[in-house]
């Protein structure tokens, strides 16, 4: 699964290498411990023109009467996208990129859970699969004056098998989609769904995976309220390369 993650890498940058347009009017924070029920940075691409939009982290899906299935929705399994009533839709019309720089995944040994931070070893920013729904809150009351309510949008990370190294972490890894197929995922086509499903299911082919570190860390990341450097800095001196 992917239950935490980073993004620290600068707006500016991020523009540069997913080729978006920037509005001198926004932000982004650095963040070291990004959680699910956070707004977090997404790539759409309306009219075929890659365009930046903060969704929360846990699909809901649009006929959802309420919001609380979200927290149980922040992955989606790439085996059953085509199946699961949830994110079949979203898969056929509804695919995103997440913006990411780093993930975390925990180790288990007896009671205790050790974190690992996993990241490019040049730092460099990446794109997890995803997708997005739109969902609008049902309106209370009629009443005269009252706003219409406005939709939410929210998103999922696709997970997958993990590859050799990984699951030596976790039996299951977020799905890391190399640049060269951004724009074939993020296309309102689908007439490549058996395309797109194959870059979900094979990670030691389809991620660039020769370019990722996994570096232990202390349980600060564990508190959601840390979020900070301290999140990343490495429990011990040794480092395994993917």
């Amino acid at each position: 699964m992917c239950g935490r993650f980073t993004l620290r890498t600068s707006l500016n940058l991020l523009a540069e290498r997913f080729l978006f347009s920037v509005s001198p009017d926004i932000s982004l924070p650095q963040k070291y411990n990004i959680a699910p029920t956070h707004n977090i940075a997404t790539l759409t691409a309306p009219h075929g023109q890659r365009q930046l939009q903060w969704m929360h982290w846990g699909l809901i899906p649009s006929w959802s009467k309420d919001p609380s299935r979200a927290s149980r929705m922040i992955n989606a399994r790439s085996e059953t996208l085509h199946e699961k009533p949830s994110f079949r839709q979203a898969f056929q019309k509804r695919r995103c990129l997440i913006l990411a720089d780093g993930y975390y995944e925990w180790r288990s040994s007896g009671a205790a859970k050790q974190p690992f931070f996993i990241h490019r070893s040049d730092h460099e920013p990446f794109a997890l699969a995803g997708l997005w729904e739109s969902w609008t809150p049902p309106q209370a009351s009629t009443a005269a004056g009252q706003d219409t309510p406005q939709p939410w949008h929210s998103t999922t990370i696709i997970t997958t098998e993990a590859n050799e190294f990984a699951a030596a972490i976790h039996h299951r890894m977020p799905v890391i989609l190399n640049p060269n197929d951004y724009d074939r995922w993020l296309a309102d086509d689908d007439s490549q769904l058996e395309r797109l499903q194959s870059l979900l299911v094979d990670p030691n082919n389809s991620n660039e995976m020769t370019s990722f570190e996994m570096t232990a860390v202390s349980q600060h990341v564990n508190k959601v309220a840390n979020d900070g450097p301290q999140c990343i800095e490495p429990a011990a001196t040794q480092r395994e390369l993917f």
